[in-house]
């Protein structure tokens, strides 16, 4: 591997994987792709080099190996291949790392079977993971594999943040705990957000606010999680496109005892047909926004309950990390929604939390302050790059020191 300087992220969700190819002498994209739809009918591959020509092909794909053996074959046909001497490592995105991993980890049979081991936390999510793995090992067993855990960088959170109320020993007997998730955009961001106000993270505490489909928030202090919203699973926290966030657990009991809802219909309510979607049929902020500019009740409704779920996590983090040096927002809505950056911190300004409409407004890419000169707290938004931090894990951790 000496000398070798490319890295390849693999995303295998549910049903699909993406794919991206950097170079990290200059963090340069060399390919993106993307193969949706596995195990249907037709699935689509789309695959876009650095020259920006690019590819699509649908097919059936009836698995997440097959998947995987189609971006490599997109790869060689640039001639950058598995194969290829200047691929240094594969990283994996892995869902659920529990708290047997705190941080990126170089993958053997070992680490495979403790992933397996988890597959309870993340029964959607972990076995696609393990699937990617286990074929980038097949298709090159010389290469390093190395696992990036969206889990880990909430490990730091302290017991009294982790820990639910109940029964110690039941808790402890199913490993039942707050984990948190997105923890690899939180941790990109935080450290952008500190290199934004031109401090080290270790000198910065950051509420990140990572706002798409699937939200939560983070309390970083100095560089390391706090707290977070997120819980044993994704459900907990933040209002989302499809899932509810907080809720009280009653309502579970009340669901199955009155309304006779079996137990997999209630996760399915909660999961896929709650946030926003559930509260008015919509879970697409631009939709919403739409709506709610022609008067929509229901859609204003759904951005209100939204919007004061932020505001109440963003004073609960200021209580947590006590001095606040900037509030991050990031993903698809916390970059693109003028309208939620500024319900969010509505009200805040006693908290020293406010920004400035023209700065929220304009059209601007990159990371930016959006707050007013004389706030006590910056306020940020600054795009995630997920991939580019499993691709910076993986790297350190596997070219030769």
């Amino acid at each position: 591997m000496t000398g070798a300087t490319r890295v390849l992220v693999l995303n295998s969700g549910s049903s699909s994987v993406k794919y991206q190819l950097l170079d990290m002498r200059d963090e340069a994209r060399l390919a993106v792709g993307l193969v949706e739809r596995i195990g249907e009918r037709t699935a689509r591959l789309t695959h876009t080099p650095a020259d920006g020509r690019r590819r699509e092909r649908e097919l059936p794909v009836p698995d997440h190996g097959a998947a995987l053996r189609l971006a490599a074959e997109e790869l060689a046909a640039d001639g950058r291949g598995l194969d290829s001497p200047e691929l240094a490592v594969v990283g994996h995105r892995v869902v659920h790392g529990g708290q047997s991993f705190t941080e990126p980890t170089l993958v053997d049979d070992a680490v495979l079977a403790e992933i397996e081991r988890l597959v309870p936390l993340a029964p959607l999510h972990n076995p696609a993971n393990l699937a990617g793995i286990r074929t980038a090992r097949a298709l090159n067993p010389d290469v390093p594999q190395v696992a990036v855990f969206d889990t880990a960088f909430h490990t730091t959170m302290p017991e009294h943040a982790a820990r639910y109320a109940i029964d110690v020993a039941t808790a402890d007997r199913h490993r039942i705990r707050r984990y948190g998730f997105h923890g690899t955009s939180h941790a990109y961001v935080s450290r952008r957000a500190a290199a934004l106000l031109g401090r080290d993270p270790s000198e910065v505490n950051v509420i990140v606010l990572h706002l798409g489909n699937g939200a939560s928030a983070s309390a970083v202090a100095g560089g390391r999680c706090v707290d977070t919203s997120m819980g044993l699973t994704p459900l907990e926290g933040l209002v989302m496109g499809t899932r509810s966030g907080d809720l009280d657990p009653a309502v579970v009991f009340h669901l199955a005892r009155v309304a006779g809802m079996p137990v997999d219909e209630i996760d399915a309510l909660l999961n896929k047909r709650s946030g926003l979607l559930g509260l008015c049929g919509d879970n697409d902020m631009r939709e919403i926004a739409r709506r709610m500019a022609a008067g929509d009740p229901a859609a204003r409704l759904a951005f209100d309950v939204y919007a004061y779920r932020l505001r109440k996590y963003l004073g609960a983090y200021v209580a947590v990390l006590g001095r606040v040096d900037a509030v991050a927002f990031t993903a698809g809505v916390g970059e693109n929604s003028t309208e939620v950056r500024a319900a969010a911190v509505a009200g805040l300004s006693g908290l020293g939390i406010e920004i400035d409409e023209r700065l929220n407004s304009a059209a601007a890419k990159g990371p930016r302050l959006i707050s007013p000169e004389y706030a006590r707290v910056a306020v940020a938004v600054v795009p995630t790059d997920e991939e580019l931090e499993i691709a910076t894990q993986a790297f350190a951790l596997a070219r030769p020191r």
